[in-house]
């Protein structure tokens, strides 16, 4: 872990913003919290920014393909703790909700249902909650700063 990183240094920072809940919508989301994670320090090609930016590509497109409500957005709030990176994405959709189980690998001729194991696979902890005083639900997941220093970037 360099200097830069160090928790007595790491303050607490958050990023939110909504999207359009269509496939522009989603690659946006995914090149401003990689460009949001660059601005704090976490370099474009490092651990944490490939992996979260994986984590919230998959879970954006979840919520166009899953979530999408006509006329609603999607929303993706990531903060940043002395301890953890978490990317949040809710979508108004509430009956749409992932199983709690872990996500078990589709068939191997399967086109999709990847994206849960993925983030299950790179992130340290992940799970869903209902969005409070609004209809639809947020899934999110960590991951420890700790790891992301001492991890190889995935891919």
């Amino acid at each position: 872990m360099d200097s830069l990183h160090t928790p007595a240094l790491i303050e607490a920072a958050r990023f939110a913003m909504r999207f359009s809940s269509t496939p522009r919508g989603a690659r946006l989301a995914r090149r401003l919290v990689s460009h949001r994670l660059d601005e704090w320090g976490y370099s474009y090609d490092s651990r944490a920014n490939e992996t979260m930016t994986l984590v919230c590509a998959e879970l954006a497109a979840n919520a166009v393909r899953h979530g999408h409500v006509p006329g609603r957005d999607f929303e993706v709030r990531l903060t940043r703790s002395a301890t953890a990176l978490r990317v949040e994405v809710s979508d108004t959709r509430t009956e749409r909700a992932p199983r709690q189980a872990p996500p078990t690998a589709p068939s191997d001729d399967a086109e999709s249902g990847r994206g849960l194991l993925i983030v299950a696979r790179l992130a340290a902890r992940w799970g869903m909650s209902p969005r409070p005083a609004a209809p639809g639900k947020t899934i999110w997941a960590e991951l420890d700063l700790s790891e992301a220093h001492t991890q190889p970037a995935p891919g």
